[in-house]
């Protein structure tokens, strides 16, 4: 059986990897399809240290996971529940980002 406890910290850790734009753009990235590392970083336009990075952090996180393959490995999205989740947020994100702006977003640097 689920907890608060267990609902906050998964929330927090989909969160965390959610407040990096680099970490954002990895995942749409796999949201569309599986990739090695070499290939995400020149699509991505980043050094290879700075995905490997980002990468960690998505897999702490437990969104992403990488599969062997070979002397390979491959990136893709834990879960396609996860996945199903990007698309629903971003869609709900869009959907409401015309209706309103956050009233303090200039005092707050929020949105």
């Amino acid at each position: 059986m689920l907890t608060l406890a267990t609902d906050v910290d998964a929330l927090s850790r989909f969160g965390r990897a959610l407040a990096d734009p680099i970490r954002c753009r990895i995942l749409l990235r796999l949201r569309q399809a599986p990739a090695h590392p070499a290939d995400l970083a020149d699509a991505l336009d980043i050094s290879r240290t700075r995905l490997s990075n980002h990468l960690a952090c998505l897999r702490d996180c437990g969104l992403v996971v990488a599969v062997p393959q070979g002397r390979r490995v491959r990136y893709e999205i834990a879960d396609p529940r996860l996945g199903h989740a990007i698309d629903d947020l971003r869609s709900a994100v869009l959907a409401v980002a015309d209706d309103t702006t956050c009233p303090e977003a200039d005092e707050k640097d929020c949105c």
